[in-house]
């Protein structure tokens, strides 16, 4: 008999707001429609893959764990910083989680659960990885907006660069703001 998968059918249902939900921070810089939680967490992962190879880490294990990273907010919201100031404590990632996956075959939410485990507990190579490629994305992402002439931005970039800790993503950090953001196109294009 096949295993009940109505709980995952609900969860990816339930993760596909996140398509929808807004990073909330980006309001204070002025971004009428910021970037939703799930655009980020994709270019989160290819940060991750990138820096995890270049630090000497697993790139599939970094790339996974910034996948799942902000899972949580499809029950959560997405809370800048400004408004957990005001929670009184900081959501816990891995009870969300549990909850999320309860009722799952054991073996998947197991899975999901270690993954987000280990990306909240930031030990590993691979999870530092990842916590610098969410930190980088978001300067990336404020590079991009800053571009655009939201020039309240450049906040979001400063404390982003703050925050990195492996040495390939502050150097890249580096490379992405001396580039600008459409340094890939006149590259690309032959430009000087």
């Amino acid at each position: 008999m096949a295993e009940d998968l109505s709980k995952v059918a609900d969860f990816l249902f339930e993760t596909g707001t996140l398509k929808n939900a807004r990073r909330t921070g980006w309001w204070m810089a002025g971004v009428r429609d910021p970037e939703s939680i799930a655009e980020h967490s994709w270019r989160t992962s290819l940060l991750a893959s990138v820096i995890a190879q270049l630090e000497g880490a697993d790139p599939a294990r970094a790339a996974l764990m910034a996948v799942w990273h902000d899972s949580q907010e499809s029950r959560t919201g997405d809370v800048n910083h400004l408004g957990k100031k005001y929670m009184g404590q900081e959501v816990d990632a891995v009870s969300v989680t549990a909850d999320q996956v309860a009722g799952m075959p054991e073996g998947l939410a197991k899975a999901i659960q270690d993954v987000v485990g280990e990306y909240e507990a930031r030990e590993t190579p691979e999870a530092v990885c990842a916590r610098d490629a969410d930190k980088l994305e978001c300067l990336l992402q404020g590079i991009e907006y800053r571009a655009q002439g939201y020039e309240h931005a450049q906040r979001w970039i400063d404390n982003s660069r703050g925050r990195l800790t492996t040495e390939t993503a502050k150097n890249l950090a580096d490379e992405l703001i001396g580039r600008g953001s459409l340094g890939w196109l006149r590259t690309v294009m032959g430009e000087s």
